[in-house]
């Protein structure tokens, strides 16, 4: 996939991020010089949205008539992908969509949001007072968003493929025209008129935008929205309204370490991972793996972690889960799930162990409670210094959800 770094006020964007990276806002998003939508590093694997956003065009949508015209659109089945994709013919700033986004619901990871739906453009004429359909042109709609957590601003690309049809349908044009609300402003945009022939290609027009939660703690919402119009020759215009409400914007992460506080965005509900190295923590990952084995949460996108920043749950989790841990020498105690989430033992259950852990607590299984043992203590700081730069990079706040992934 071809991919493109922001750089809508030059090179000295490159400084800026480095040193202060909220004045990066201080130009609009430019569709033609934008934020790429590489995939961070806690990215792993794309997740499906479990309550996906409905398609904006929920019924019929027709033009006033003219001349005994007019012209009407309406949700239709998604076609294309289930059987030949399209082929990218449109403006060379165009990002294509990626691999992965399928067309039976949304899907993203944490900086890359997508969903196709599909809709039928329908022409009438009115004879005698009796309506007959005189063209019909069928077509997928590829909504995209993509991001970055280290830049306040981001991109929404909408495209349309027709792939089937037949009389003046045929010969529609589309354009649009963006806009946005919530936290946020629109930049410069780009979808000029484009023919829907041939069938199978991508005609398509992209937007920027800007968050406005810059100020240190601030978070923000944002609904981008296309005012999409279909021009039929000699039939009044059709039209339909397309929005995405995925990405959230912050300068609530703080800085990490030398890495300072700094403005970006991400995919709320996407569950980034966080890595534990067998090879390089193996006490730290084998308890981990015997807890998740044991039925406890944080693995799967379908039962994540969800991250706690209240220090009083915290220490609730902790003190439940460890409080009691005994001294051994080179060792400390150990909870999983992680004492900053809302899956510890403050929100119930009952603590277990496995053998070696030298905890005083019964085996068990099954989604609830915690597990706790005694590993090495390097290992046990080392997790500190992971999960801080996880959430730093990634972006997770409070109740976030976050998979934790044992690697090799």
């Amino acid at each position: 996939m071809h991919r493109r770094v922001l750089s809508a006020i030059g090179a000295a964007i490159l400084v800026v991020v480095v040193v202060h990276p909220a004045q990066a806002l201080a130009q609009p998003a430019s569709p033609h010089d934008h934020v790429s939508p590489t995939r961070t590093a806690g990215s792993q694997g794309v997740a499906r949205k479990t309550a996906a956003t409905p398609p904006a065009l929920k019924g019929r949508i027709c033009s006033p008539h003219t001349k005994g015209r007019y012209t009407c659109l309406a949700p239709a089945a998604v076609h294309s992908l289930n059987t030949r994709k399209p082929s990218v013919v449109s403006p060379d700033l165009i990002v294509t969509p990626p691999e992965w986004c399928i067309g039976d619901g949304m899907y993203g990871t944490r900086t890359e949001v997508c969903e196709i739906t599909g809709a039928s453009l329908t022409t009438y004429r009115v004879v005698n007072g009796v309506e007959e359909i005189t063209g019909e042109l069928d077509m997928d709609v590829y909504n995209y968003s993509y991001t970055s957590p280290d830049l306040g601003n981001w991109v929404h690309q909408i495209s349309f493929a027709a792939w089937d049809g037949f009389g003046p349908a045929v010969e529609a044009s589309v354009s649009g025209i963006a806009a946005a609300s919530g936290s946020c402003t629109s930049g410069s945009s780009s979808f000029p008129a484009q023919s829907m022939q041939p069938f199978l290609t991508l005609r398509s027009g992209e937007a920027g935008f800007n968050t406005t939660a810059t100020a240190a703690g601030a978070v923000g919402y944002c609904t981008t929205i296309w005012d999409i119009t279909f021009t039929v020759p000699q039939h009044p215009p059709a039209e339909l309204t397309e929005s995405m409400s995925e990405i959230r914007c912050d300068n609530a992460v703080g800085a990490n370490g030398f890495r300072p506080a700094r403005v970006g965005c991400v995919v709320p509900w996407y569950a980034s991972a966080a890595g534990y190295s067998q090879s390089s923590y193996p006490s730290l990952a084998g308890h981990v793996s015997r807890a998740q084995a044991s039925g406890l949460p944080g693995a799967t996108f379908a039962d994540p972690l969800w991250r706690n920043t209240d220090t009083t749950i915290t220490n609730t989790n902790r003190s439940l889960a460890c409080g009691d841990a005994p001294s051994i020498a080179g060792k400390s105690c150990d909870e999983y799930p992680l004492a900053s989430t809302y899956n510890g033992l403050a929100f119930g259950g009952t603590r277990r162990t496995f053998p070696g852990c030298n905890i005083n607590a019964p085996s068990g299984t099954g989604p609830i409670g915690a597990s706790a043992c005694m590993i090495t203590a390097s290992e046990n700081s080392a997790q500190g210094a992971i999960m801080a730069a996880f959430y730093y990079d990634e972006r997770v706040l409070d109740v976030d959800p976050y998979r934790i992934l044992v690697t090799t």
